[in-house]
């Protein structure tokens, strides 16, 4: 029951939305994380204390494969049973999520992200959040 393992990801049905991402998890929930993305074409720094989740979709846009990195507050059965993959990462520890995109965990409990879509073949999302707030962004082409 340890809420510390490297889980894989299952295939997730998405939907974008004017006003967000929507992604169907595998035991019927649906979440939709709000907010239009913002453009991120170079490495994307967390701030502090953030939960990163990253999602990448497939070339339709409308299946995806979703990362928690560092969560450590949801149970490996939990995660399974969703469909989300989670990625534990130690201080100074990187790891490709997916083709074309890597997440490394760096000093004072920040995460950064690079992607690259046109080598994940498809959209790149990553969704920051904490108790008060919820940033979404996108990496694009330059």
């Amino acid at each position: 029951m340890s809420a510390r393992n490297d889980v894989a990801p299952s295939t997730l049905g998405v939907e974008l939305l004017d006003y967000g991402v929507a992604v169907e998890y595998l035991d019927g929930r649906t979440t939709v994380y709000r907010g239009v993305p913002e453009a991120v074409t170079d490495t994307l720094t967390t701030k502090p204390g953030r939960e990163v989740h990253i999602l990448v979709t497939d070339p339709s846009e409308t299946e995806g494969v979703m990362m928690y990195v560092n969560d450590l507050k949801t149970h490996d059965e939990v995660l399974e049973s969703s469909g989300v993959g989670r990625v534990i990462l130690a201080d100074g520890e990187e790891e490709e999520l997916f083709p074309g995109v890597v997440a490394r965990r760096i000093p004072g409990h920040r995460f950064e992200v690079d992607a690259d879509p046109e080598v994940a073949r498809g959209r790149v999302f990553v969704f920051v959040e904490d108790d008060w707030s919820e940033d979404s962004y996108e990496f694009v082409a330059e």
